[in-house]
């Protein structure tokens, strides 16, 4: 008996051993395994950089709070589960804690809600079946990120529209990674990309402009680039991104000479452009017609492996226009009214930049086809509804139109591409051509190396509108005549992210989880026997061992 207590310990012992060693070992080199399908658990590797870069310790506070139902306490574990993931790669130790807003008492908590909303993080009012009966309660699906300095809010609760619940919060888990190291990111960062803005060929101007600058300021260095005022491609190959938003007027030679040149050498270039032009105080009465307008980078494009058309796009998921529709004394009626040129499009390419995108509005776009480029890979961003259709040249704009039933068999175009990314090596439209006057032959580039360019045929899908009574900007995608806000800022945001750092944490976007319902038929058919197996099924097989266990032993000492 002696010697099997003997045994024993000594067994115990070395397990406790191996357990110590194992601890220490752990502790010295340290590693995760991520046994899970969808690699739930890892970690892009620039988030891993991002979190080695810190230089102090961060404090989160989670303020999805409070009593939950399933699917919102899933977000909230998971949110937990990053950010101890994020703790265990981090340089420095990452905290985090609960902070109900409704729990603040007085003028604090009015305060406290505030501060929250400017981060974007506005309350949901959340409806839940409790005790047979419906409860709603407000929530605040969001985090703030603190150093020892300043702070950070991030939303953390989005989905696409005409998503159900469930899809929706599996797409906001699968972005956690992403919406939380970018939050991350903008506290350490220290390094700011610059982004240009083409401002010489009647591009857009302030007024127009500041939802882009509003959007990007946060994050880049945006700057006026006059075209005209660059004596080479050198001065301008300082911006990580150049913007040619709208212009009215041709381009030169010698413009498009730099541009063309500057992706040559890595650029990103964004064109938006409009290919039809609208006036649109003359679309009452009768009406007016859409024109061409020439901005000569046509070819330029069309080298590139895009092609912009002269024409526009109808489509019966629409925004609204606001029409004078009478008076009332002597104030004039404003009334929004569908316009079928706003097209709403909902449907997004499963895309670093638009994957989980809500609504975004186009005024007044171009449809877009593809060219043979060798080299350029072509990615649709954004799509059209199923009921759609292409309006040749020429367009009628008339906003007595709108008060007329839209002939739906009309609309039997489905999916028209609205963005393109393209990417790659591109071949410069000045090869085998007589270079402009002044160019330097010997800096001269045929074919370029991984640039990267957005071509959209609409000048004003990054345009503010205006507010009704002040004249102010409002910002980039807030409709101000419906209160309707659209993902045109955060579309813009993602792409420049993503034209600057492809590889970047923008790439954590692509992360996806499969969801896994359970079968209510199966449960509700073999609710019993699955309850019988997990509470009986234990305690049978304990009986079983230990049976086995003394018949055993009667064995060898019988």
């Amino acid at each position: 008996m002696r010697n099997t207590n003997k045994s024993i310990l000594k067994s115990i012992g070395i397990l406790a051993g191996l357990l110590v060693l194992f601890f220490i070992l752990e502790s010295l080199f340290p590693f995760r395994i991520d046994l899970t399908e969808d690699k739930e658990y890892s970690l892009h590797p620039a988030t891993k950089e991002t979190l080695k870069e810190l230089d102090e310790p961060l404090e989160v506070e989670i303020v999805l709070t409070g009593k939950l139902p399933g699917g919102m306490r899933r977000l909230q574990l998971a949110i937990e589960e990053t950010i101890r993931t994020f703790n265990a790669y981090s340089s420095h130790r990452i905290t985090y804690h609960y902070q109900d807003p409704l729990e603040i008492e007085g003028e604090e908590q009015r305060d406290f809600i505030y501060s929250l909303s400017e981060y974007g993080i506005s309350p949901t009012n959340l409806h839940a079946t409790v005790d047979g009966g419906q409860s709603s309660r407000l929530i605040f699906p969001g985090v703030v990120i603190r150093d020892s300095e300043f702070e950070t809010g991030v939303l953390l609760l989005r989905g696409e529209r005409g998503m159900g619940p469930e899809e929706i919060l599996n797409l906001s888990i699968e972005n956690l990674e992403y919406e939380l190291i970018n939050g991350i990111k903008k506290l350490i960062t220290k390094q700011q990309y610059a982004v240009g803005m083409v401002m010489d060929h009647g591009e857009l101007d302030d007024d127009d402009g500041f939802g882009m600058v509003e959007a990007l300021v946060e994050d880049y260095e945006v700057y006026k680039v006059p075209l005209a005022d660059a004596t080479s491609v050198e001065d301008i190959l300082g911006f990580d991104v150049m913007l040619v938003a709208g212009p009215k007027q041709a381009y030169s030679e010698r413009s498009k000479y730099l541009l063309d040149q500057y992706l040559m050498r890595g650029g990103n270039i964004i064109f938006l452009l409009d290919q039809m032009q609208v006036d649109l105080t003359e679309a009452g009465g009768g009406g007016t017609t859409a024109l061409p307008m020439e901005s000569n980078l046509d070819d330029l494009l069309f080298r590139y492996g895009v092609r912009v058309n002269r024409d526009l796009i109808q489509d019966l998921s629409f925004g609204y226009h606001p029409v004078m529709t009478g008076q009332f004394g002597d104030q004039p009626q404003i009334t929004p009214l569908p316009w079928p040129f706003y097209v709403v499009a909902g449907r997004m390419e499963n895309h670093p930049i638009t994957k989980g995108l809500d609504q975004v509005q186009f005024q007044f776009i171009s449809s877009i086809d593809t060219v043979k480029a060798e080299g350029v890979t072509k990615t649709p961003l954004i799509f059209s509804s199923d009921n759609s259709r292409v309006m040749a040249f020429p367009v009628r704009v008339a906003f007595e139109d709108m008060a007329q039933e839209p002939e739906v068999e009309r609309f039997n175009e489905r999916h028209l591409p609205l963005a393109y990314l393209l990417e790659g090596n591109f071949t410069s439209f000045y090869k085998n051509r007589f270079l402009p006057d002044g160019a330097n032959k010997e800096e001269f580039i045929e074919e370029g190396s991984q640039g990267k360019v957005v071509v959209i045929g609409d000048s004003q899908v990054f345009k503010s509108d205006f507010d009704l009574n002040s004249r102010e900007p409002v910002p980039l995608g807030m409709d101000p005549f419906t209160g309707s806000e659209y993902a045109n800022r955060l579309f813009l945001q993602n792409m420049v992210s993503y034209l600057i750092e492809p590889d970047g944490i923008i790439a954590t976007r692509t992360k996806q989880f499969q969801i896994r319902p359970l079968n209510k038929v199966k449960i509700r058919n073999q609710k019993t026997f699955w309850q019988v197996m997990n509470i009986g099924g234990p305690v049978l097989l304990i009986c079983l061992i230990g049976l086995v266990k003394v018949y055993l032993r009667k064995k060898q000492y019988g």
